[in-house]
């Protein structure tokens, strides 16, 4: 007799939640959810397009209240005070919606995910999301501040330091990406031991060359100055610390769990 196939959509622990579909049919589920995150991102974008100007002002605050006496920022750009603060609008609109975009994501690969798989995802997903806000607050809060001080500083006597609008939102964004990446740390280390790629005994014995390869990438990621270097490779290596923590938090919890599934099957 032919071994019974479970029904589609039927969830169990030792299949993925969903039965199998036809490539067309993940092909248009696919493009139904980037449209629906594109729309998420549009309607953040609009009440944000309308406060561009406002939050420009708010972004360049670091950097203003540490020019001299008459310094400003300029435009090189014709266009570039009109399309500047809607540039940064759009980018705020992408980090607003991005729990909305990061929930499309998981709705279109859930079925394809076993249970115990869906049970790690969404915290995953959910703190991810955190750790990059959290990111994005340390670098605005206290990194800019630092590191707009120290250029100001060491700017030679007679040079008027005037940022361009443009060259600025670059340099600002591509801060908030790396200090937001950087803080994913405890949520990549936590999956590459869930996985089974690595383990925290393996992690935890190679500390010495962690410390010294956090230095290294925080060279190449951070801005040309020691002060951002140094401001990124601690939290790095802080929240490496913490993501071993976590790991072995889930291991002993995975273990416990197969143990007690294993003890009931016996029994």
């Amino acid at each position: 007799m032919a071994e019974q196939q479970p029904a589609l959509g039927q969830d169990s622990g030792d299949t993925p939640g969903g039965g199998e579909q036809p490539l067309l049919a993940h092909l248009i589920e696919l493009r139904s959810r980037l449209i629906r995150a594109l729309l998420g991102v549009f309607v953040a974008f609009l009440p944000l397009a309308f406060f561009a100007r406002h939050l420009y002002h708010l972004l360049a605050e670091p950097m203003l209240r540490l020019l001299p006496a008459g310094g400003t920022m300029i435009a090189t750009e014709v266009a570039a005070p009109f399309l500047v603060p809607f540039k940064l609008a759009a980018m705020m609109a992408f980090v607003a919606a991005l729990p909305w975009v990061l929930y499309q994501i998981w709705a279109f690969v859930a079925p394809g995910l076993y249970r115990n798989e869906r049970r790690l995802v969404v915290p995953l997903l959910v703190s991810s999301t955190a750790l990059f806000y959290i990111g994005m607050a340390f670098a605005y809060f206290l990194v800019l501040p630092a590191v707009f001080k120290f250029f100001v500083g060491v700017a030679p006597e007679g040079v008027s330091v005037m940022t361009d609008v443009g060259k600025y939102l670059d340099f600002v964004i591509k801060l908030f990406l790396v200090f937001g990446l950087t803080f994913e740390t405890p949520a990549a280390i936590v999956l590459l031991c869930w996985t089974g790629f690595v383990t925290p005994q393996q992690l935890a014995a190679h500390r010495d060359y962690v410390f010294v390869g956090v230095f290294c990438v925080s060279a190449v990621l951070a801005p040309p100055d020691v002060l951002s270097m140094i401001l990124l490779a601690i939290p790095m290596y802080l929240l490496f610390e913490l993501g071993l923590l976590g790991a072995r938090w889930l291991v002993k919890t995975k273990a416990k769990a197969a143990a007690e599934q294993a003890s009931s099957t016996s029994g």
